[in-house]
């Protein structure tokens, strides 16, 4: 027997998408699947990684754990948000590369969704701020010393927008 579908309209990076999806799609793999957005990572599939953040309706969420369904009529965010192939890089991206805060970049996208959200609700965290708000996010790689020093620096990036410039 089939699943039984049903209409889903969101909004992505600021672009409509409507789609007939299986009502047990998980919204990590319509992003994925149906609209070809790559950037959020499948890690765990049970929310514990922190690779497959997205955000929705500007909150972080773990899209692995959510139905596809669940996000109709809904603004999402993902990694492909940020920042586009011809544009520069967005400021928590710049200072994640200026930083070195990333090794093989599996868990990155996840971290820097997050971290916009973290910025937006403490735009000069502490330390432990930092270390709070991604402790959802799991990295193999790194110490997480040199992201959370590249947090810092995107909040400095992100209060003046003229550094960059």
């Amino acid at each position: 027997m089939e699943d039984e579908t049903f209409s889903v309209g969101v909004s992505v990076n600021g672009r409509r998408y409507e789609r007939r999806v299986p009502a047990r799609l998980l919204l990590s793999d319509f992003l994925r699947h149906e609209l070809h957005l790559t950037g959020t990572h499948v890690g765990c599939e049970h929310g514990v990684c922190g690779c497959c953040t997205v955000l929705l309706e500007g909150e972080p969420v773990r899209s692995c754990l959510m139905l596809a369904v669940q996000a109709d009529g809904m603004e999402l965010t993902t990694i492909e948000g940020f920042a586009g192939p011809q544009e520069p890089l967005h400021p928590i991206q710049r200072a994640f590369q200026e930083k070195h805060a990333l090794q093989c970049g599996f868990c990155t996208p996840g971290i820097i969704v997050s971290v916009q959200a973290l910025l937006r609700e403490h735009p000069t965290p502490t330390d432990e701020e930092i270390r709070h708000g991604l402790a959802g996010n799991l990295c193999r790689c790194t110490g997480y010393q040199n992201i959370v020093e590249a947090v810092k620096l995107a909040a400095v990036y992100m209060a003046d927008d003229t550094i960059l410039r």
